[in-house]
């Protein structure tokens, strides 16, 4: 009898080890991890700084609790906020706790405000998390049936309409942030106008509302800019991040500058495991090494190698509709779905993600040479032209 949930349809293989850009399983054979674990082993696998960092904390001091001072904990909210322009940090242990931590700030940024019923807008194909509220903002029918009722508090928008926002604002005075992610990542990557998030930013500070990013998947460098919204010369008010933070070492990290920054005071939120010393000396290995190998810019680089490697590979191809990315969040969409092919991936030893039924979607990580880049292109464009 299997004791475990079934929450995953997990496949057919167990990895034993990992080393950069490869993963063994336990008959030995070799896989191309083009995923990071859904974008979080940026550094690849077993890398020696983060394995270092993690050895050498655990052999001192694992965990205490937040009800005592944490210096690790303060070095890595340094680090963050000169990173982000933000101005304080509240610790999780994932992505969806993060982003939880955002919304209470704004229902909470909300009620001082006097609103009675604060709304935060959330766009469609967007994802954030399985958690009560982190499903109902997600923007996903499918991953929300069966859970209802869904949390009140939130309004519904197509993603890159920035004219649906403004007609939101025009005929509601509830609304007290809105929260987005800058590429959708579970929707297949889906990466907006130039445009949206400056319009974004126009419209938050038109109505006084709250601009909150989730950048659980675009950030720590992943799109060649720390931050995804690096690519414009906005700040939000709150940003959200995990995955590639520790390179498997479970962290998530609320931003925030301003007004949210000092909206939490002590009893309004708190994590037991949050900011843990083993957790924040991973991410801090992993800081240093984004800085001191360059891997941020590389990201930019590997990602327009990746690309137009598949784009030359399969044009003239008529099951491909487009290839696009941004950094190392790549999408290769077809013109049907393609749920079979992370099955073939496996077989062929390479891992891949589809999403949306028709998107694969590539991952690889911002250690990645340009060789592995190459072979990544090679099994991809072999894999979809069959």
């Amino acid at each position: 009898m299997n004791h475990l949930m079934e929450t995953y349809k997990r496949l057919p293989v167990a990895f034993t080890q990992g080393s950069g850009c490869w993963l063994q399983d336990a008959d030995g054979k070799r896989y191309l991890d083009a995923l990071t674990g859904i974008a979080v082993c940026g550094l690849g696998h077993a890398h020696p700084a983060v394995t270092k960092a993690i050895s050498d904390q655990a052999s001192s001091l694992l965990h205490t609790s937040n009800l005592y001072e944490l210096p690790l904990q303060s070095k890595l909210a340094d680090r963050l906020c000169e990173l982000s322009g933000m101005d304080r940090v509240f610790f999780a242990n994932s992505g969806a706790e993060a982003n939880e931590a955002a919304i209470k700030i704004a229902r909470l940024h909300g009620h001082q405000k006097g609103q009675s019923r604060p709304a935060t807008i959330v766009v469609d194909g967007s994802f954030h998390g399985r958690t009560m509220a982190t499903l109902t903002a997600t923007g996903n029918r499918k991953v929300q049936a069966g859970f209802e009722p869904l949390l009140s508090g939130f309004v519904r928008a197509p993603f890159n309409d920035l004219q649906a926002i403004r007609q939101i604002a025009d005929n509601t005075n509830e609304v007290c942030a809105l929260f987005v992610e800058p590429v959708l990542g579970e929707g297949g990557i889906v990466i907006p106008d130039d445009e949206y998030l400056p319009g974004l930013r126009k419209i938050c500070d038109d109505n006084g509302w709250l601009l909150m990013l989730d950048e659980v998947q675009t950030g720590n460098g992943r799109t060649g800019a720390y931050f995804a919204y690096q690519h414009t010369d906005i700040l939000p008010d709150v940003v959200t991040t995990a995955k590639g933070l520790g390179n498997g070492v479970p962290i998530g990290a609320c931003l925030a500058r301003g007004e949210a920054a000092t909206t939490f005071q002590p009893g309004n939120h708190g994590s037991t495991f949050g900011g843990n010393p083993l957790a924040c000396a991973a991410a801090i290995a992993v800081l240093d090494t984004l800085e001191k190998d360059g891997l941020i810019q590389r990201a930019a680089e590997l990602g327009d190698r990746i690309v137009d490697g598949l784009r030359e590979n399969l044009k003239g191809n008529n099951m491909v509709r487009t290839i696009r990315g941004k950094g190392l969040m790549i999408a290769v969409e077809l013109e049907e779905p393609c749920g079979e092919l992370v099955v073939e991936a496996l077989q062929a030893g390479i891992l891949i993600n589809v999403a949306q039924d028709n998107v694969v979607r590539l991952l690889p990580a911002l250690t990645m040479t340009d060789k592995e880049a190459d072979e990544l292109v090679s099994r991809v464009s072999a894999l979809i032209q069959g």
